[in-house]
């Protein structure tokens, strides 16, 4: 459900998580507003009611012994005029032997004490009526037909005029906190439209660039809360324009290597159809083949480092004991060509999470750089293994793959440069696409890790190589 309603417009959402909640509460306030209403209408009505039981009081006489209410009538009409409605009223002493008026109007339904109004509704002849009653003691006890000290004055009139004046307040107030309700539901829409005005000039600005247009977006005149949107966004455009300069150098920097060997086998095709000897022939199609060989080496290994740079992968265990002796077992062949000493060294456990497709691509590229640029009869040497993270005092691991010779080495200038593409150290006597350092590096960086390359301290003076891929555990 939340995810049904996440997937609307976002002034649609604000709308309906803020309009019922403004509803609920114009409502609640409704009620309180018809509550008071009543409230206010009672106790203005219930004023003028005490105000004619005092009045009734003002006029008992006790003179006689007995009770006697002077004017009774007249005080009636003038209660009723004020009323708008019929006026009922009960005058009897506290034990009830005594009574004038409207005899058989209801009890009050607490008992009274005296000096204290008490209204309550009641129905008197089937018709509903507001009921006061009111008690005070008597400076002397009665002695016609009762001994009582206490008086009780009741007066009770219909509820026309009360229930029309309530109607209108309730009205009044009703009809306020329904405009008050429909001046806040256009505040609000009005408020919500405007607060995404910014988010529709980024949406515009959006539909109205070009393709091609990479420049980040103005965040300048976008709210605050939706600027760390925009800075994401701008982040992942520069991320994605500097992909696309990547892959743009690179189609660039292909293509030119690619020109250049695709020109020679051309020439050397030319030359061995143009040749009558049949050695000298044989000679020029061995080049070939060599050159051929040379070109799907460097054209597997710019696949390759497209497939580093754009692979979607997951990680998953990998030993890299096995799969570093698999790789050395494959390279003793060359190894022996050259007559090199080609040795591996465990670390210890080498279980990790990795792709190994890549991880062989890696060390594959850097143990073929050892052999192919080391002289005869030069020492190369594999390790793999885990090594505790440098400076790190937690005991915490880092995967290790690493390649040691002591061939010729890089100079200092060209070590700040090792593991761009398509650069060739000048020290190098062999030939190569100076590509098989940028794929480990590529490869090492998908992995969380670094390509780390530095001189190798060799007992014989030989500066040589140690390339060391790492990322942690």
């Amino acid at each position: 459900m939340l995810n049904a309603l996440h997937r609307l417009s976002l002034r649609r959402i604000l709308l309906l998580a803020l309009l019922p909640g403004v509803v609920l509460v114009m409502g609640l306030e409704i009620v309180v507003s018809w509550r008071t209403a009543l409230g206010a209408a009672n106790a203005a009505y219930d004023r003028s009611l005490l105000g004619a039981i005092k009045a009734m009081d003002s006029n008992i006489s006790t003179a006689s012994g007995g009770l006697s209410v002077e004017l009774p009538y007249r005080l009636l009409e003038f209660f009723e005029l004020t009323a708008n409605g019929r006026v009922f009223y009960r005058v009897a002493s506290g034990d009830g032997l005594v009574e004038i008026g409207n005899s058989d109007l209801p009890a009050s339904p607490q008992p009274l004490v005296n000096g204290q109004p008490q209204f309550s509704d009641a129905v008197y002849y089937g018709e509903p009526i507001r009921l006061g009653s009111y008690a005070r003691a008597l400076s002397q006890p009665l002695s016609g037909g009762s001994n009582s000290s206490q008086v009780v004055i009741q007066i009770g009139e219909t509820l026309e005029s009360r229930q029309d004046f309530t109607r209108r307040l309730v009205m009044e107030a009703l009809a306020r906190d329904f405009l008050l309700l429909v001046a806040g539901l256009v505040l609000l829409i009005m408020a919500v439209h405007w607060s995404l005005l910014p988010l529709q000039r980024l949406r515009q600005e959006v539909l109205q660039r070009d393709p091609q247009d990479l420049t980040p977006l103005n965040a300048r005149n976008i709210t605050q809360d939706v600027q760390p949107l925009v800075e994401a966004i701008n982040h992942h455009v520069m991320r994605y324009r500097e992909a696309m300069e990547a892959r743009r150098m690179f189609i660039d920097d292909a293509s030119h290597q690619l020109r250049t060997p695709l020109t020679t086998l051309a020439t050397q095709v030319g030359f061995a159809l143009r040749e009558p000897d049949e050695v000298r022939m044989k000679q020029a199609l061995g080049a070939i083949k060599t050159q051929v060989e040379e070109t799907i080496r460097q054209t597997n290994q710019m696949l390759s480092l497209a497939r580093a740079d754009t692979l979607d992968w997951r990680m998953e265990p990998c030993d890299l004991l096995v799969l570093a002796q698999d790789i050395t077992r494959a390279a003793w062949p060359a190894a022996r060509e050259k007559q090199i000493d080609l040795g591996f060294e465990p670390l210890g456990a080498g279980l990790v999470g990795a792709h190994p497709g890549l991880l062989k691509e890696a060390l594959s590229n850097l143990l073929h750089n050892a052999i192919h640029h080391t002289p005869m009869g030069a020492k190369v040497t594999v390790q793999a293994g885990l090594e505790p993270l440098a400076g790190d005092t937690s005991g915490r691991q880092q995967a290790i793959l690493r390649v040691i010779d002591n061939g010729h080495g890089m100079s200092t200038a060209e070590l700040a440069h090792a593991g761009e593409r398509f650069f060739r150290g000048g020290s190098s006597h062999a030939s190569g696409s100076g590509l098989g350092l940028a794929i480990a590096k590529a490869i090492a960086q998908r992995h969380g890790g670094v390509l780390y390359l530095h001189p190798t301290s060799a007992e014989s003076g030989s500066p040589g190589l140690t390339a060391t891929l790492c990322w942690p555990r």
